[in-house]
């Protein structure tokens, strides 16, 4: 087998396990392309982000942005990594662990709102993980967690993403889909009710109560913060038994 086979077979696929290439194009750098797609990524979805049409809006072909970046899943790792950065968790010695880990749960939220794709593409944009942001997050949560005297922090903070991570997901999917209607929440919350009401009619487990239809129609984020605050500190409630006593 030659070299070069045996170079391309045992490749790891990640933008993280290779060297950036140079390029003769300085105009266009990895910065700007990864910038773009973010963009593209907010404005228009996962499905929408081609390698042609990132292009075109670079004013740039195809072939020159994979001068850049290999392949669209080395895009997504980078993109990943762009926006992690924008997630917030308190030092170390905060004085308090539960007030600290709400924080950054909450920032984490708000950041995978403000990118709805985030928590759809995080278990499958290949290596993200080893991005440079994306460590120094995952460093910061462990040193927190650390310090708040957890004996396993990593399974702890497996635990807590868990949550975290699948209720922005829903809420990121259940915005994009309130943005599709061209209406305010509130309002397409007020014209889905009556159906899920009747759907909800013949099980005595799932009515609405009176107090969260009226929420709902007229203030659903506080509803949703509501929500997600709640979960959060059940899940918080079961991670304080594991510390030491």
């Amino acid at each position: 087998m030659s070299r070069n086979k045996t170079t391309e077979k045992t490749r790891i696929p990640s933008v993280w396990a290779r060297e950036q290439r140079r390029t003769d194009q300085p105009a266009l750098s990895r910065d700007a392309i990864v910038r773009e797609a973010i963009a593209m990524l907010d404005a228009e979805g996962i499905e929408a982000l081609s390698m042609r049409k990132l292009g075109a809006r670079l004013n740039a072909g195809a072939t020159s942005l994979y001068r850049h970046v290999a392949t669209k899943d080395e895009l997504m790792e980078l993109a990943v990594d762009e926006v992690t950065a924008e997630i917030h968790v308190p030092p170390a010695d905060s004085p308090d662990w539960r007030a600290a880990v709400t924080e950054a749960a909450g920032s984490f939220r708000t950041t995978a709102l403000r990118h709805p794709w985030l928590t759809l593409v995080l278990g499958q944009a290949g290596l993200a993980y080893l991005g440079p942001n994306y460590m120094s997050f995952s460093e910061r949560l462990a040193a927190l967690f650390t310090a708040a005297g957890f004996p396993e922090p990593s399974r702890a903070i497996e635990t807590l993403f868990s949550y975290v991570i699948g209720m922005s997901n829903a809420e990121a999917a259940w915005l994009t889909t309130v943005a599709r209607s061209g209406e305010t929440e509130a309002d397409f919350i007020a014209r889905l009710m009556p159906a899920a009401q009747r759907a909800a009619a013949d099980h005595a487990h799932l009515a609405i109560p009176h107090t969260e239809v009226e929420e709902a129609t007229t203030d659903p984020a506080a509803l949703r913060e509501m929500k997600f605050a709640y979960g959060l500190e059940v899940v918080l409630d079961g991670l304080a038994l594991r510390l030491p006593r």
